[in-house]
């Protein structure tokens, strides 16, 4: 090979590589290997021009391929050959827009350590900015309006850079080169804190004066990053109780911030997997074990075994949380919402909403641009397991593993979603929340438009789910008729199926099982699902089995009291509803005979195959929750009762044809409750019954068809005494099992999964 020969040649890098230091980074491997040529943003990545003497360009080529930029997530790296030209030294050319191209945005990352030692360092000339950032760390996501990923393009183009900033933005060496958001003390956003509209101090007094009120039993709005959160002081009871009350808020967990990782050790166990995500920059809350004996008021998470924590995000949450005696080491810090609505994330719409939730506002006049919540995530076998994927995550794009048209999938009415996909990139959006008020219904036509215009999808093809009643079908077949585009309904449990299996990165046409447990999706026969056991893949399925059904007396209106839910199986079990059974006690005469008239003449009454609701069953059955003050109390309720216990027995049911019959389970829950049997005992042995539930039905599907590989979808699946106890009786019995990892086993993937199905659909019709 001819080391000293000339070669020019260009490159084209996809990923997450804007906003991230990527140009820099190139920037000062060419000055170290002597290339010559340029970079430069484009909308479809980074592009390269590198010429120098064969061994520089490849040295510089293989090293760039090897050491990317931190937080860059490289997708693609294609090198080609480019004509000579010529060349003086290296340069960072302006970004280039390209019609119609796209590429991933970095999401909100978590303040790097390089700013967070700036932060507290006196001689420097950001010590104590509250929105000190780098290419390293700082909002991206909430703030960025368009690409390519330009300051002008964000919510930062109204600050005009002072000489230092402007400085350091145009360094190529320096780590703030076209970091966007860069700002100081002189040129960027500020900070007050006001009440009842009154601006009380700016700055550092600011600060102080929200902590002073926060220490004193008070409760602070902090505008964040997505928006408000709601802060007090985790270890004041009576701070806590009330934020409940004025939130209307009973029994749902709060979310946590501790001033470090030691001082979350001292409550809850942490593994090293959980460290690292505490202290990664996605910087989620975390939902973990508590110690026995944690310290921490019970009203913060009423009756749960585990906390969700999260360190601070943020330089405001650093100073907020800064270590000094008499201080609190750990906050609340919840959603800034009134109960059911959606996070408040502009400086009016806080006023307006938390006016009555808060004592004091801590403000600052960097818009967000769109609203998003906190990641919440838990481990399992090691891995991530997400609950809720927002801030941190979003918007990071899937992988699928086949290429789509430009496709909108707009999820389903519970923990929206909604999905743009084009080419091999799922984008799917940020928590939007339950449509059923008009605040987050707005929220959700916000979303839309702003995902289609940052990764340039224009729609060919909307699918929604199989309920018409829904508010996001119903924008669906809105926009379907308006524009011309055709409509595909999804099935809601096939959906869950095809986004567990895009989630694993399924690209065989050869079925699975898929085993899709929830509480409530319209059927193919107009019955609500829940407890199925279909047969497919991407294109179609067939339902195999189901949980036998059972009439659901009033409707929704049995969801948020589950001992509704507890009549209607006692009844269908042929059980007489004795009056020394809870779920009798908890229920009025009145209401009573109304439920067993519905019952019996099959009025408002509509059947159910919901794990879900048998999960209100017996949880009612129990006397652990009667009624519930947010989705999924009883089962999450039912869960924790299990304490320690590890029971490997179970209890009896039946298959008759295609419906699993659960009579026998529930006359022996009776009989157990009726001997005393500790309520732990009998919820493990509820939980290992379905496990075993799942695995004959798993069993009695691969004889007729010789299929192993099992995915699991659906909000149950959150309950992880269930997934670690079906998993492991799966797999030892020869199974291979598919389970979430990049999106949640909740209706938060279903627009994926949506996006999936009509894609296969169209691409096989």
């Amino acid at each position: 090979m001819n080391l000293s020969k000339t070669v020019t040649k260009k490159l084209y890098i996809r990923g997450i590589v804007q906003g991230v230091g990527f140009r820099p980074t190139v920037y000062s491997y060419a000055h170290k290997y002597g290339v010559e040529g340029w970079v430069r943003n484009t909308s479809n990545g980074v592009e390269i021009l590198a010429s120098g003497s064969e061994s520089a360009v490849d040295g510089f080529i293989q090293h760039l391929r090897d050491t990317p930029p931190r937080l860059a997530k490289v997708d693609s790296f294609l090198v080609e050959q480019a004509e000579q030209g010529m060349h003086s030294g290296f340069v960072i050319l302006d970004s280039q827009p390209m019609e119609g191209e796209f590429l991933p945005i970095s999401p909100d990352l978590s303040i790097c350590p390089d700013c967070l030692r700036e932060l507290y360092d006196p001689t420097d000339r950001r010590y104590r900015y509250p929105f000190i950032n780098c290419t390293n760390c700082g909002p991206r996501f909430t703030i960025i309006k368009d690409i390519p990923y330009d300051r002008p393009k964000t919510t930062m183009a109204d600050f005009q850079m002072c000489q230092d900033c402007e400085s350091e933005y145009h360094d190529p060496l320096d780590r703030r080169f076209h970091a966007q958001p860069v700002a100081c003390h002189l040129c960027g956003p500020q900070i007050w804190f006001e009440t009842a509209g009154t601006i009380k101090s700016r700055g550092e007094d600011a600060i102080q004066e929200s902590r002073a009120a926060i220490q004193s039993g008070k409760i602070v709005a902090v505008k964040g990053l997505g928006g408000y959160l709601l802060a007090c002081d985790a270890a004041n009871g009576a701070t806590v109780e009330t934020l409940r009350a004025r939130k209307q808020r009973s029994q749902k967990p709060f979310a946590l911030m501790a001033s470090s990782l030691e001082i979350i050790t001292r409550h809850c166990f942490v593994s090293n997997e959980e460290e690292l995500a505490l202290l990664s920059p996605e910087a989620p809350i975390v939902l973990l074990q508590k110690k026995p004996g944690c310290a921490l008021p019970g009203g913060i998470a009423p009756g749960q075994q585990s906390l969700g924590f999260m360190l601070p995000y943020t330089p405001l949450h650093h100073l907020l949380l800064e270590k000094r005696t008499g201080y609190p080491e750990i906050l609340v810090m919840t959603s800034g919402n009134r109960s059911e609505e959606p996070i408040a994330y502009t400086d009016d719409e806080a006023r307006q909403n938390l006016e009555t939730l808060a004592d004091g506002f801590l403000m600052h006049n960097r818009e967000i641009n769109i609203r998003t919540d906190d990641s919440v995530v838990r481990f399992f076998r090691g891995g991530i397991y997400p609950i809720r994927r927002a801030r941190g995550l979003v918007p990071s794009p899937v992988r699928i593993p086949f290429s789509v048209a430009p496709i909108l999938g707009v999820g389903a009415e519970l923990k929206n979603t909604i999905t743009v996909a084009r080419e091999d990139y799922a984008f799917i959006s940020h928590h939007i929340g339950d449509l059923e008020n008009l605040e987050t219904s707005e929220s959700f036509t916000q979303a839309i438009p702003h995902f289609k215009q940052l990764f340039r999808v224009h729609p060919k093809l909307i699918s929604c789910d199989l309920h018409p009643d829904y508010r996001s079908s119903r924008y669906a077949e809105e926009r379907a008729c308006s524009e011309n585009i055709p409509l595909v309904k999804v099935q809601h449990h096939h959906a869950h199926l095809a986004a567990c299996l895009a989630d694993n990165k399924w690209d065989s046409e050869e079925p699975v099982i898929g085993v899709c447990f929830d509480g409530t999706g319209l059927g193919t026969d107009g019955a609500i699902w829940g407890g199925e056991f279909l047969l497919g893949g991407y294109a179609s399925f067939t339902r195999e089995y189901h949980l036998a059904y059972t009439p659901l007396p009033g409707g929704d209106a049995a969801i948020s009291k589950p001992s509704r839910s507890a009549l209607a199986h006692l009844w269908k079990a042929g059980i007489s509803w004795d009056e020394d059974m809870a779920p009798v006690q908890a229920t009025s005469v009145q209401e009573k005979t109304l439920i067993l008239q519905q019952l019996q003449k099959m009025i408002n009454a509509p059947p159910t195959s919901s794990i879900g609701r048998l999960f209100d069953a017996v949880s009612s059955l129990l006397g652990i929750c009667h009624l519930t003050t947010y989705e999924g109390q009883a089962a999450i309720d039912l869960e924790n009762a299990i304490s320690l216990v590890d029971d490997r027995e179970g209890y009896g049911f039946d298959f008759h044809a295609d419906q699993i019959d659960v009579s026998q389970m529930l006359r022996e829950i009776v009989a157990d409750i009726r001997k005393d049997v500790q309520v732990s005992r009998i919820s493990c042995k509820f939980h290992h019954t379905l496990a075993r539930v799942v695995l004959t039905a798993a069993q009695k599907i691969k004889s007729k068809t010789g299929i192993s590989t099992v995915a699991l979808s659906g909000g149950v699946w959150q309950n992880m005494h269930l997934l670690e106890g079906t998993i492991n009786l799966l797999e030892s019995n020869g199974f291979e099992v598919l389970w979430h990892h990049q999106v949640p086993a909740n209706d938060g993937s279903i627009s994926l999964g949506q996006i999936m199905v009509a894609s296969a659909i169209t691409q096989k019709g």
